[in-house]
Parts: structure tokens; C-alpha cells; sequence
């Protein structure tokens, strides 16, 4: 008898000692997630709500009640996407409309692909007294982050349609593409191929290198690409063009676009805007539409595609891109910057892009084995059934990367 209640008294404290242990496991668990979501500890009460929803498995409470924090907004998702609005993808810059308008999309669980191509942008509201909104500087986003204004806050960050304020034309407007930001970073200079190349960067998750195809047809390359590099075209037939074929015809959506400093001849300067050739424009050293950079350097193949429009087609639904999974839907060319970056974003590739971002974030690491790549697969799908909200994300990669 005295053993049989000794043996009670040891599973008693057994299932004790097991029910502790499952309790600070979701405690372990919530602040694992908290930490990870909001770049910060919760608080005591939110930490104890949010195991509370573990252990009753209602993972996506646990997680939305992490992501009501606003270190979500102005330190997880600002550090997340700053490095897509420059080119030393450095995470040491200030709010820009560029951030501020993925952030807003995420908050209000927008369709995450209209950051491509949708008219708008995310401001603070008038009512603060705020310095407002200019094309040719970043004085409004510096001042939300100096002054803290809450980006979680609907009433103090708000939505507005990004040619209300921007000058361009509704149909020109795309998304972030168009943001002062990324045309300071992207339209500065050059030949509109870095904004190509960097929204294939940071939206679809690959460089050129990984698109590289030279079986598509040279006929859109333009005329400032050597076909005989050194002396050799077998670099232009073996590199360049794998490139080139595939890009050139795409980056013609910008043809109309460019970044203009305030101070002519000073490159350091910090204030400038987006410039674009509405219809009726002309550029004077090209007498079309067309910006002259889309023009330069004529003479190193004459004979180069010279671009007269800003009409787009899309190589890569043939081919070994194909596996960027390009939408039945669409018709797979156009014109303008919007189409286009349409294209893009509805690719099954942005989807895919958006998954591994937040898992680099949330689980502190790329995904690394067979487990990691089947799980981001199957983010990737419920993130598109969902309606392509990112928040659906963050919830199901911090369920995944919570801890045993």
C-alpha cells in the first residue's frame, strides 16, 4: 500500500514536472516568435496570451498578436526591405516612399503583388503637420521616423494614389518602381537596365546570371552592346547575349524614364525626382518619347535594336525560364513600365521570392535541406491561396522556425 502511494506521488509529480515543461515550452516558443516578428521582447501579458494560443494551436493568433507590435512595421519589415531601395543593398538608410509603401501593403494585407504596379503610395497623415510629401527629396519619411509616428497607426500612416502627388500620369505610375526612391537608386544614369536587373533582384530572387539563356533571339539588343567583345564574338554569343535577349526587350518598359538631380553636374546631390515623358513630350536628343540613354553609345554596333517605343515582349516564356512560372493569364507583352512589372509580379518566381525572404528573416537562415525547401513550397502555395498577403507569411515561417 505504502508503495503503490509512493508510485502515485511520483507520476503525480511526473505529470507535474511534464505539464511544466509543456507550458514553458510555448512560453519558449511565443517569445522565440515575438523576438523574431517584432524585433523586440514581449511584454509579460502578451508573452502569456500568446502561449495560450499555442497550446490551444491557434498559431496564427499567437503570431498576429507578434506582428501588432510596431517593431514589426518600423524595424522588422523596414530592415527587410531597405536594402531593395538601393543598390549596395544596405540596410543602413532611412524610411523612403519605397519602404514605406511595402510596409503599408503588408499592414493592410493588401495583394502583395500590386507593389509592382498599382497606383500608390503610403504616407503619413496631413494632420500631423508633417512636412509633406515631395518628389524631390526625402524630408516626409525622415521626418515620420524622427518624430516615431506609429506605421501600424491606419490614422497616421495612410494610403494614397501615387499620382496624386508624384506627377505622373495614373498608367505610368508602377508601384514601387515608380517610387522616388527606386528611380534615385535605379533610373539615375545608365540605361534603365539596373531597374530591370534589380527588381528581378529583389522581387523575383534572381540575378542575370541565373537567367542566363543565350537560345533566345538577339533582335531587341540594342546598340551600345559589342557584339564582339575584344575582338571576339564568341563572348557575345557564349555571355552577352544570354543576358541581353532577354532583358533588353523587357527594359524597354522604361524607355520613358529617368532621374533628374535639382543640381545639374552634382552627382552627390540628395535632391532630385522621377522624370517621365508623358505623351506629347519629346526628348530633345532623340525627338521621340524615348529617354537619350536608351540611345547611347550608337556607334559601338550600328546596327543594334534602336528603341522607338516603350513596348515590351517577354522571351522568357520560352525556354529554361519558363520554371519562373510566367501567368496563363497575361498575355506575355505591351507597353509601359506597369504591364510589365505586372508580368513580373505575377509570376510564380515573386511568390516564391517573397517566401524565402521572410524565412531568411524570421528563421535566421536560408532554407538549408529537403524539410526547408518542401516547407517554403508549401508557404509559397498558401501565401497565393491566401490572397498574396505577406502577413500570411511571417505566420506560417514563424510557426515553422518556433523551436521543438
Amino acid at each position: 500500500m505504502h508503495r503503490q502511494r509512493r508510485y502515485l506521488q511520483i507520476a503525480l509529480v511526473s505529470a507535474g514536472l511534464l505539464a511544466a515543461q509543456a507550458h514553458a515550452g510555448s512560453r519558449e516558443q511565443a517569445l522565440q516568435i515575438h523576438n523574431r516578428v517584432a524585433g523586440v521582447p514581449p511584454s509579460e501579458t502578451v508573452l502569456l496570451q500568446m502561449a495560450a494560443f499555442l497550446d490551444a494551436g491557434q498559431k496564427d493568433k499567437a503570431v498576429e498578436l507578434a506582428m501588432d507590435n510596431e517593431g514589426f512595421y518600423s524595424v522588422v519589415l523596414k530592415n527587410m526591405v531597405t536594402p531593395w531601395t538601393n543598390r549596395e543593398q544596405t540596410v543602413f538608410a532611412p524610411l523612403n516612399d519605397y519602404t514605406a509603401t511595402v510596409i503599408g501593403l503588408v499592414r493592410d494585407n493588401a495583394d502583395f503583388r500590386r507593389v509592382l504596379f498599382d497606383d500608390v503610395l503610403y504616407v503619413a497623415n496631413p494632420n500631423l503637420g508633417l512636412p509633406a510629401y515631395s518628389i524631390s527629396n526625402n524630408a516626409h519619411y525622415q521626418a515620420i521616423e524622427d518624430q516615431h509616428i506609429e506605421l501600424k497607426d491606419p490614422n497616421k500612416f495612410i494610403s494614397i494614389a501615387q499620382s496624386s502627388v508624384n506627377g505622373l500620369p495614373t498608367e505610368a505610375t508602377s508601384g514601387v518602381i515608380t517610387s522616388r526612391a527606386a528611380a534615385k537608386a535605379f533610373f539615375i544614369a545608365g540605361t534603365n537596365r539596373a531597374m530591370f536587373r534589380f527588381t528581378l533582384i529583389n522581387h523575383l530572387c534572381r540575378d542575370l546570371e541565373q537567367v542566363h539563356d543565350t537560345t533566345r533571339v538577339p533582335d531587341f539588343i540594342r546598340q551600345d552592346v559589342s557584339r564582339s567583345p575584344g575582338g571576339d564574338s564568341r563572348v557575345f554569343l557564349n555571355g552577352c547575349i544570354g543576358c541581353h535577349s532577354g532583358m533588353d526587350p523587357m527594359a524597354k518598359a522604361y524607355a520613358y524614364y529617368d532621374f533628374e538631380f535639382d543640381s545639374v553636374g552634382d552627382p552627390d546631390a540628395l535632391n532630385g525626382s522621377i522624370h517621365y515623358n508623358a505623351a506629347g513630350a519629346t526628348d530633345p536628343t532623340t525627338g521621340t518619347r524615348v529617354e537619350k540613354k536608351y540611345l547611347i553609345n550608337s556607334t559601338t554596333f550600328p546596327y543594334g535594336y534602336v528603341t522607338t517605343n516603350d513596348d515590351w515582349q517577354n522571351y522568357w516564356r520560352e525556354g529554361i525560364n519558363t520554371n519562373l512560372g510566367w501567368s496563363s493569364a497575361l498575355p506575355g507583352k505591351g507597353s509601359g513600365a506597369k504591364d510589365m512589372d505586372k508580368e513580373l509580379a505575377y509570376s510564380k518566381a515573386f511568390a516564391s521570392c517573397q517566401v524565402e525572404k521572410v524565412f531568411k528573416h524570421v528563421c535566421l537562415r536560408k532554407p538549408a535541406n529537403a524539410a526547408d525547401r518542401s516547407k517554403v513550397d508549401a508557404i509559397t502555395t498558401n501565401f497565393a491561396s491566401k490572397g498574396y498577403q505577406l502577413k500570411q507569411v511571417f505566420i506560417d515561417t514563424a510557426d515553422y522556425c518556433k523551436g521543438e
